[in-house]
């Protein structure tokens, strides 16, 4: 892969893992924009639901991720057959824990949500409908979240991008026609948004089981394989994911926390909240697609035995989305305020995020450089690190600092958004240094 342009290999791979990205997350945020329409009690239930989904879909990141890192290697040493191998076994673990996951959100629902202090605003009660509703429909959609991750993680970014575009258009046609009841369908407002999601994503699922068994696949999914337990193989999956899966898990559960901080001080601290969140899930995929790519192209280079490949790699990464991340800061610090009116009306709520969208924005620039250096050191194997640093963030910014900051200092929203900006930058700088220093070059799966 040497003789390759590092820039247009690093576009190749990251550009369709982008779209399809933030065609998911769009769809997200499109869903929260019609519900929104609806109350900011609904916007509020809503957003918390899609963190707590968030926080689980984290825990199918153990064989997502593990098995595209190890995958990578053997497909830059041509050794297919091992890598449709441990394809294979990772999906017949994320099955196990996809039917795990149904029957906790289902039945877990209404404790779950005890972290929503509504005070009789129907908060609580919206985002129990919307994660028993998802439930229901959550074996197929968390198998397909694992199989489409592994296609994408092991560079067929394009085939990923085409099945989830299609996911994405049914349910962008069917969210609004069941939460608004339009064209002879009921009126079932959150259930509906639920309703939209389960049934075009378990209609993906069958699209990605097509595509595993066709030609077209780099991989090849088998029947035998898939039934077929590896003891060997689920502790090298557990031994690469199980970092990644904590490190994520960690993170989630922070921001998770975050939010219950923003919902104590309000329903209008809470929408604010979320209306950020929703924008910077969008602005991640960007970030997130270019991680994807660093890790998948600095895998293959290692399994090629070609680290000076790797490095060029990851520093083209970075400067793309750091040119993308500076674009982000000044168009937010120009539209703060239509921006943030995109989703709400609630004049309180719009003069809340505008006082604070400018510390927001300016979290991108650490926040993309971040992203990629994850990617970067995740394809050189060095997840420890990146686990331990995470922790190690949430722990004493995230939940600590904030935590502090708001209930004993009485500071509001801006004060969240200050130590976010903070913990990124901390992150990008120690991350970059590692990085740099070449303590990776010992990683191994």
């Amino acid at each position: 892969m040497a003789d390759k342009s590092p820039l247009k290999t690093v576009l190749k791979t990251s550009l369709p893992a982008v779209i399809d990205l933030s065609a998911s997350t769009f769809m997200w945020t499109f869903e929260a924009i019609l519900i929104g329409k609806i109350s900011a009690a609904a916007f509020g239930g809503h957003g918390m639901a899609v963190q707590i989904i968030v926080v689980i879909l984290t825990l199918l990141l153990t064989f997502v991720v593990g098995s595209s890192i190890i995958i990578n290697r053997y497909l830059g040493a041509n050794d297919t057959w091992e890598a449709n191998h441990i394809m294979s076994q990772a999906l017949m673990l994320g099955i196990f824990m996809a039917i795990a996951i149904a029957c906790l959100w289902y039945y877990g629902a209404d404790f779950i949500f005890l972290l929503i202090r509504d005070r009789g605003s129907g908060a609580r009660q919206a985002g129990i409908i919307y994660l028993k509703t998802v439930a229901k429909f959550a074996p197929l959609v968390l198998t397909n979240f694992v199989a489409l991750g592994i296609i994408r993680g092991a560079g067929q970014t394009e085939s990923a991008m085409k099945i989830n575009l299609s996911i994405v258009a049914l349910n962008f046609v069917l969210a609004p026609m069941l939460i608004f009841g339009l064209f002879g369908f009921p009126r079932l407002e959150v259930r509906g948004a639920a309703m939209a999601m389960g049934v075009s994503h378990s209609l993906g699922f069958v699209a990605t089981l097509l595509f595993l068994r066709s030609r077209k696949s780099e991989l090849f999914l088998s029947f035998r394989e898939i039934t077929t337990p590896n003891l060997k193989t689920f502790r090298r999956l557990f031994k690469a994911g199980v970092p990644t899966t904590v490190e994520q898990l960690v993170w989630a559960l922070g921001q998770l926390v975050v939010s219950s901080y923003a919902a104590v001080l309000g329903v209008t601290v809470l929408a604010a909240h979320q209306i950020f969140l929703r924008i910077q899930a969008v602005l991640s995929m960007f970030y997130l697609g270019f991680s994807i790519g660093a890790m998948t192209l600095v895998g293959k280079n290692i399994g090629a035995d070609d680290r000076q490949g790797a490095v060029r790699t990851a520093l083209a990464a970075n400067r793309i989305v750091f040119i993308f991340a500076f674009f982000v800061f000044i168009s937010m610090a120009i539209f703060a305020r239509p921006l943030v009116a995109i989703f709400t009306a609630d004049v309180d709520v719009i003069q809340l995020g505008a006082s604070v969208i400018i510390v927001f924005a300016l979290v991108q620039v650490p926040k993309a450089l971040d992203g990629v250096l994850i990617g970067n050191l995740r394809g050189v194997g060095d997840l420890k690190w990146l686990m331990w640093v995470t922790i190690a963030s949430v722990v004493f910014l995230e939940v600590g600092l904030n935590w502090l900051l708001v209930f004993a200092m009485d500071y509001s929203l801006m004060a969240l958004w200050l130590v976010h900006l903070c913990d990124e930058s901390l992150r990008s700088l120690v991350n970059y240094l590692r990085f740099q220093g070449g303590k990776w070059k010992m990683g191994d799966v």
